[in-house]
């Protein structure tokens, strides 16, 4: 059994910052991808970063790149994700997803565990 918790959301006008965190407790594991995922209204789940273990490689989505950071502290099994110069379009649900497997994974199908999702709300 593996826990995820997310925490750090909130509302947020355009042009702010958030910092958003989760910690993984349960089946001890080494998770090599730490991921975060969003969820806006009426759309699909999408990708938003991902970091490897030693946290050498990261992947961003486009439409963050430059605006967001993923990091990780692997002593205390916790992924952050630090948004600066949020826009309306960021406004979704945020998902962080941890998986044994690291690479260009883009797909929220590929992995296996997820928390339960924290609103961001981001006024213009």
């Amino acid at each position: 059994q593996v826990t995820l918790v997310e925490s750090g959301g909130g509302l947020v006008q355009a042009g702010g910052s958030l910092r958003l965190s989760c910690v993984a407790s349960g089946r001890t594991f080494k998770w090599n991808a730490m991921a975060w995922f969003r969820q806006a209204p009426g759309k699909e789940r999408e990708f938003v970063t991902v970091i490897s273990w030693s946290s050498s490689m990261t992947y961003y989505a486009d439409s963050v790149k430059g605006r967001f950071t993923i990091s990780r502290d692997n002593a205390k099994n916790t992924v952050y994700l630090q948004m600066d110069n949020l826009k309306p379009e960021d406004t979704a649900v945020y998902y962080c997803a941890v998986d044994p497997r690291f690479g260009r994974r883009f797909d929220p199908r590929q992995y296996d565990y997820w928390g339960q999702g924290i609103q961001v709300t981001v006024s213009s």
